[in-house]
């Protein structure tokens, strides 16, 4: 294996712990903060940073054109701010290891709305995974007439909504063809989301005032913002350029096990049978609907 297979392995599993472990830092977090407005703070404080970076790594770091400008819109509204803030309204009343895999469906989701909105074709196998995918999902939510109203099972399709408009969000966002590099784009989506997020909060009457900045809400919202937020956007970016973005989204199914494990040593929040046979299925769907590219990484293992 070459040095930059090595690299790119590399920076694979850690952006898998971080985003992994972003799911546990929401849900201590959520004990002092109310959720939209943490979801908010998280880009008050990673925006900037992913900005300063830009504009330091970039020669074209600012949005010029119409369609720079409908991106940066559309990504502010959908993979920033309703995608975060159903997240994290979600995760209220779920565990951090049923949320991601919940939030995982959204290699399944994206090219389900490219074939209703886009025209792209999916055969028979690509059907019954997103099929398999669905099916996931209702082994986790177990929808039934005394349940469907729990304030776990809301949580879930809190999160299933989050995963579902970050999937349309990308699908709108491959339309507009953008100039500006992805990096600088999502640092401005980020600061318009923040800016949306806050008004969200706003209208919802939330506060956080007297809230006392504990060590452990301060570790939660750095954790949430820094390395799962500033940090993991350019490295998942810079896969997508090296190895690219369907073999980097398989990143969604290394997510779930590190939410999984730091949410039982950290929270000691339990992973339930259901939520563990879920995500098999889920994962199998998966497998199903990205075949070739599973068969391509099973070879270059097995070389």
């Amino acid at each position: 294996m070459s040095l930059g297979r090595y690299r790119n392995a590399g920076l694979f599993v850690l952006l898998g712990v971080l985003f992994g472990s972003s799911f546990v830092a929401i849900k201590a977090g959520l004990d002092a903060l109310p959720p939209v407005f943490f979801a908010a703070l998280r880009f008050d404080v990673a925006a900037p940073l992913l900005v300063a970076y830009a504009a330091w790594r970039y020669d074209d770091w600012i949005p010029r054109t119409r369609a720079d400008f409908a991106s940066l819109v559309v990504g502010a509204a959908t993979i920033v701010a309703a995608n975060n803030g159903l997240l994290f309204l979600g995760q209220r009343t779920i565990t951090p290891a049923a949320a991601s895999v919940m939030y995982g469906l959204n290699p399944i989701l994206s090219p389900a709305f490219a074939f209703l909105l886009l025209g792209q074709r999916l055969d028979l196998r690509g059907i019954v995974g997103i099929c398999l995918g669905l099916v996931g999902v209702v082994i986790i939510v177990q929808p039934s007439p005394e349940t469907i109203t729990s304030v776990s099972t809301v949580g879930q399709l809190y999160v299933l909504a989050a995963a579902a408009v970050i999937a349309l969000g990308s699908v709108f966002m491959r339309r507009l063809d953008a100039t500006v590099e992805s990096i600088p784009l999502t640092g401005w989506a980020m600061a318009l989301g923040a800016l949306l997020l806050h008004i969200w909060s706003l209208a919802l009457g939330e506060s956080a005032a007297g809230t006392t900045p504990t060590t452990t809400l301060v570790l939660a919202v750095l954790v949430v913002a820094i390395p799962s937020t500033a940090a993991a956007y350019p490295i998942y970016f810079t896969l997508i350029r090296r190895i690219g973005p369907v073999r980097t989204n398989l990143v969604a199914y290394v997510v779930p096990v590190v939410a999984a494990v730091t949410g039982w040593l950290l929270l000691d929040e339990p992973v339930t049978l259901a939520t563990a046979v879920g995500f098999c299925v889920v994962v199998a769907g998966v497998a199903l609907l990205e075949r070739r590219v599973v068969a391509a990484e099973l070879a270059r293992l097995s070389s």
